[in-house]
């Protein structure tokens, strides 16, 4: 008899099935897809030789994370880290470029570089406690209570109507505004500064990776060692209800909210508490095969693979609470990675990949090829000359691509202050559902989304202690 079952083969289904097949279960891994890895799948999306990550491109939390550490995931996939973060060109040619040297960010920001040391020090200097923190169930008194009161603290005031009195000019607050905008919500906003200090401190410490020839690279390693403990993965499986799957001990879900409710006779209460979780906004997702390097008019934006577009802090803001409201901003924020820049097995010799994507609203169909375009010619002039082909997603197209990616969501749910406490459900234990042996372990619950695998470690744990009396968690390590 099959002890346990993963549905999907994102980052958080491979961490949980990896966790229980190294603590010799007999374990089963269900992916709808013909290849596994869910958001980490890389694959020739524009012409032949041009590898493009389908979702996700670049992994912070991928070197910082405790699953991943603990996985020993640097010893099983190369990476690269390049000297230059992020880097976030404005109209006016300036540009803030965040090195991996905090010291060396601090002095290319001038007047405003000793108050982005004080920002950001203090959590850098304490990151193994905040990811602890942040990474962790919030429903708890912190271990590192100093950890947590450094980011707290900070993003209270980067998330108020205070954001603005730390710094004098205009290139830190958009370097740090265009972090946060990858939470996807409104500014200013707790939450999204909170995870754009986070991000920000990866930055300086361990740096923002790129796994060599793509994020495939992350999910192959999980795979191969999820076999290489007995594990056997079922591909091309579209689970739909729990009467698809062969009886077993437990089941774990890296699935949506949505999908849970379809899958099991759920109590009522616990149904209506899932209905009112909330999606966020829609992405929509462009990715360019381009005959050259991004020419960006400011020659340091040139030296980072990741840049962030939108202009000032004002200007982000305003185009981020227009999508909120469900409109169409004219001048987007977009998010721009160029990984060949760094790993030149992502396209033929001398020339690049791009992936790209900008929020909309949940469940859009618009084809933001153009918009995209227009946004990158406007701070690099002669990149529409580059372009040799493009391949497109809508929000609607992706949340079609993947069902967890509901109306184009791609983090899984909305990142508002509740539904930080609330993923899905307030709860101790947010894996377990009431129904004996059923856990969901997506980016959906805590402590959401990146690739860092903590929700389908934590699942999985949790299942292994309460299903199977196991208390004692399997090592990881190689």
């Amino acid at each position: 008899m099959i002890d346990a079952i993963v549905v999907g083969s994102g980052p958080n289904g491979l961490a949980a099935a990896v966790t229980l097949a190294r603590a010799g279960l007999a374990v089963e891994l269900h992916e709808r897809m013909d290849a596994v890895g869910g958001g980490l799948r890389t694959a020739e999306l524009t012409l032949p030789g041009y590898w493009h990550d389908v979702c996700a491109a670049v992994h912070p939390a991928g070197l910082a994370s405790p699953f991943f550490r603990a996985f020993e995931l640097t010893q099983r996939v190369d990476f690269i880290v390049p000297a230059v973060s992020y880097a976030h060109p404005l109209d006016d040619g300036q540009a803030g470029i965040a090195y991996r040297d905090l010291n060396l960010t601090a002095d290319a920001l001038g007047r405003d570089g000793a108050a982005w040391k004080r920002m950001l020090a203090p959590i850098i200097h304490r990151l193994n406690g905040v990811v602890s923190f942040t990474g962790s169930q919030l429903l708890q008194w912190p271990q590192h209570p100093a950890a947590a009161l450094a980011i707290g603290l900070r993003a209270l005031e980067q998330g108020s109507s205070c954001w603005n009195l730390r710094f004098e000019g205009e290139v830190a607050r958009a370097m740090i505004t265009g972090v946060a905008a990858h939470a996807s919500s409104r500014h200013p906003s707790p939450t999204a500064a909170a995870a754009g200090l986070l991000l920000a401190a990866h930055a300086h410490a361990r740096g923002w990776g790129f796994p060599v020839g793509g994020s495939q690279a992350i999910a192959d390693a999980l795979a191969e060692d999820f076999v290489a403990h007995g594990g056997v993965i079922r591909l091309g499986h579209d689970v739909r209800t729990a009467d698809d799957l062969e009886p077993s001990r437990a089941v774990i879900l890296d699935t949506s909210t949505q999908f849970l409710q379809n899958f099991a006779d759920l109590p009522p209460a616990y149904a209506r508490r899932l209905r009112r979780y909330r999606y966020g906004s829609g992405s929509a997702k462009v990715d360019f095969a381009l005959s050259g390097a991004i020419p960006w008019a400011n020659e340091q934006v040139r030296l980072s693979p990741t840049v962030h577009l939108g202009g000032t802090r004002a200007k982000i803001a305003a185009a981020e609470g227009a999508v909120h409201r469900g409109i169409l901003p004219d001048s987007p924020y977009v998010l721009v990675v160029q990984p060949s820049v760094a790993d030149s097995t992502r396209a033929p010799e001398g020339h690049h990949v791009v992936w790209a994507y900008t929020h909309v609203p949940r469940g859009s169909q618009f084809d933001a090829t153009e918009a995209i375009t227009r946004q990158i010619e406007k701070y690099a002039p002669g990149f529409r000359d580059l372009i040799l082909a493009a391949a497109s997603m809508s929000a609607a197209e992706l949340a079609a691509h993947n069902p967890n990616y509901v109306g184009g969501d791609i983090l899984g749910g909305e990142l508002s202050l509740t539904q930080v406490l609330k993923r899905p459900v307030i709860s101790r234990t947010p894996w377990k559902t009431p129904v004996n042996g059923l856990y969901l372990c997506s980016s959906a619950t805590a402590p959401g989304p990146a690739v860092h695998g903590m929700n389908g470690w934590y699942a999985a744990r949790l299942a292994l202690m309460q299903t199977f009396g196991m208390r004692r968690a399997p090592k990881l390590g190689r």
